[in-house]
């Protein structure tokens, strides 16, 4: 076992000894125990720290989960966002090359709507965020919508494949996490045999 001053090693020191997989877009890699003692012996520790690390590893993990749904939630409702404005877009370019008016309700203010009658519209208005709007004309805007559009879609396949990598991830920490703990059981269990046995002989 670990001497008392090995047992009061930092975290960062911890996660340097140990060997662990590459990490991806910067969350760390969790090491699969195949053999406890040398996983421990790795790190240095006996079981009590090398758990709380472990534990330590396991929350780092779901904050770092919390932060990539939040940003999944964003962009799942972003996409029908930016589809509805080429919609719009797209709807706009049909009714001037067909020379008709595009009749609209629009709410003016909270349960208040108008209607509008746009007629050979040639630019359009997007909100861009932080309170700023640009006029663009449709084509202009169809490109940057479609950009857009694209740049989301393909943020969104990311963050699924880091979710699913941040899972593997805890998944295997807290198999690692059961494996260090029966083992300690495990090994209580040898040492009160043994110290039975001695005292009966």
């Amino acid at each position: 076992m670990a001497s008392t001053s090995a047992e009061t090693t930092s975290s960062s020191s911890l996660a340097a000894s140990t060997a662990t997989p590459p990490e991806r877009r910067g969350i760390p890699g969790a090491q699969f125990v195949e053999d406890v003692q040398t996983f421990l012996n790795q790190l240095g520790l006996d079981v009590n720290p090398a758990l709380a690390f472990l534990q330590e590893r396991l929350q780092q993990y779901r904050l770092v989960e919390m932060k990539l749904l939040a940003q999944q939630r964003d962009l799942q409702a972003k996409i029908p966002d930016i589809e509805k404005c080429l919609d719009v877009v797209a709807t706009l370019q049909a009714k001037k090359v067909a020379g008709e008016a595009l009749i609209a309700d629009f709410e003016v203010s909270e349960g208040i709507y108008s209607r509008a009658c746009v007629e050979n519209s040639d630019s359009v208005c997007l909100w861009l965020g932080a309170n700023v709007m640009l006029e663009y004309s449709c084509e202009e805007a169809t490109a940057l919508l479609q950009k857009n559009l694209e740049n989301a879609k393909a943020s969104l396949e990311v963050l699924i494949a880091d979710l699913q990598f941040l899972r593997d991830q805890v998944t295997i920490t807290q198999v690692t996490v059961a494996r260090v703990y029966n083992w300690d059981v495990h090994q209580r269990r040898i040492r009160q045999a043994v110290a039975a046995a001695s005292k009966d002989s």
